[in-house]
């Protein structure tokens, strides 16, 4: 009957432990795909750091090459003043070229990669706002009156 506590608006007969379970039922739900979202989040940063990561290794054997080739260069242009020497140290100029190339693409992919799953964390918050709002909603009705749509 529309008027005997228990029914509601919407003409749901279900008891209010049925409408418990029904609600925890939704919420593990809800918190296992907010789970799911945060760890595909996570992986998407963690692809990006990985990426920056091979960049900046890469930067590290080009310098290594170029520190080394500049070395020899200088060593060997400073002892004989012959022109091997000299085109030793176009190599290594060349390779820390490349170096500092990498470094930039590399610093720059590693300033866009966040530890923290932005999207799922908002998401989150949301969920929490509206369960908020919907338990204040229930919580100021008085008992045994049918709930009221707004």
């Amino acid at each position: 009957m529309p008027g005997t506590p228990g029914h509601n608006a919407a003409g749901d007969d279900r008891s209010v432990s049925e409408l418990l379970a029904d609600m925890s039922n939704q919420v593990k739900l809800l918190i296992s795909k907010e789970v799911e979202l945060a760890k595909l989040e996570v992986k998407d940063q963690a692809a990006k750091a990985s990426k920056a990561g091979a960049l900046l290794a890469a930067t590290g054997v080009a310098a290594l090459f170029g520190l080394l080739l500049v070395s020899f260069a200088a060593a060997w242009g400073l002892a004989a003043v012959i022109p091997t020497g000299f085109a030793f140290l176009v190599v290594g100029v060349v390779f820390l070229g490349v170096a500092a190339v990498l470094l930039g693409k590399g610093r720059k992919q590693l300033a866009e990669v966040s530890p923290a799953p932005d999207q799922a964390i908002a998401s989150v918050k949301d969920d929490v706002q509206v369960a908020k709002a919907a338990l204040s909603r229930g919580a100021n009705r008085p008992m045994g009156t049918p709930g009221s749509r707004s």
